[in-house]
């Protein structure tokens, strides 16, 4: 089946680019566009999407605010890929942190913009680690944010599984952990889905977020 997505944002032209883009690809297919956060809900339930490709500036909506509302509103919602003009932005940290899967430059290369839908949508590695970490050191806390290090301390992580947060917040895949720690992808897997249901994070961005900012790992 092709990963199906939605493509919210108030810029015509570059909802066209995106959808000759993804669309010449045979296992992508765009389902629908919408010029505004305040019409993703509606589209998500019509048309369930896996990803919603959403700019993070709009005029009525924007995508911070509509993925807090998507995520809050709709039973099991697909990817969230946040798409801005600008990498290191306050408001793409944010619309991390209220629970976007990824972001993508506007400037993308089309090969770019491929592999970030492909790998939001497998979701077993972190989109572009680097600038997550750069967004961190500079938007969050200092490893100082209370409600972070208090939902680190009641996960209560054993050593392995800490090791894996660790290894996931470099931007491994769980192939990658696999071959660091010598052990097999399935138990990988099986390390990944405790730390996020420990920490209560919906995917893996969030976990890393949690990591950074309770300063289990430093973003530096």
């Amino acid at each position: 089946m092709p990963v199906r997505v939605l493509l919210v944002d108030d810029e015509p032209l570059v909802r066209a680019g995106l959808r000759a883009v993804l669309e010449a690809q045979p296992d992508i297919e765009v389902a629908g566009e919408a010029a505004d956060g305040a019409a993703v809900i509606p589209l998500v339930r019509q048309l369930r999407p896996d990803v919603v490709a959403m700019d993070v500036r709009m005029p009525l909506m924007d995508g911070i605010e509509a993925t807090r509302a998507l995520l809050r509103t709709v039973p099991e919602p697909p990817k969230i890929l946040v798409v801005t003009t600008f990498e290191n932005d306050e408001y793409v940290y944010e619309a991390l942190r209220a629970g976007a899967d990824g972001f993508l430059l506007k400037r993308a290369r089309p090969a770019e913009i491929v592999h970030a839908v492909r790998l939001i949508a497998e979701g077993d590695s972190l989109l572009f680690p680097a600038s997550v970490r750069q967004l961190a050191a500079e938007y969050g806390d200092g490893g100082g944010n209370r409600a972070a290090r208090a939902e680190l301390e009641r996960a209560r992580l054993t050593d392995r599984e800490g090791e894996v947060l660790r290894l996931m917040a470099r931007g491994l895949s769980n192939a990658e952990i696999a071959g660091r720690l010598v052990v097999g992808t399935e138990t990988v897997k099986s390390h990944v889905s405790a730390v996020l249901a420990k920490l209560g994070a919906r995917d893996r961005t969030q976990a890393v977020i949690t990591a950074y900012e309770s300063g289990f790992v430093a973003p530096g």
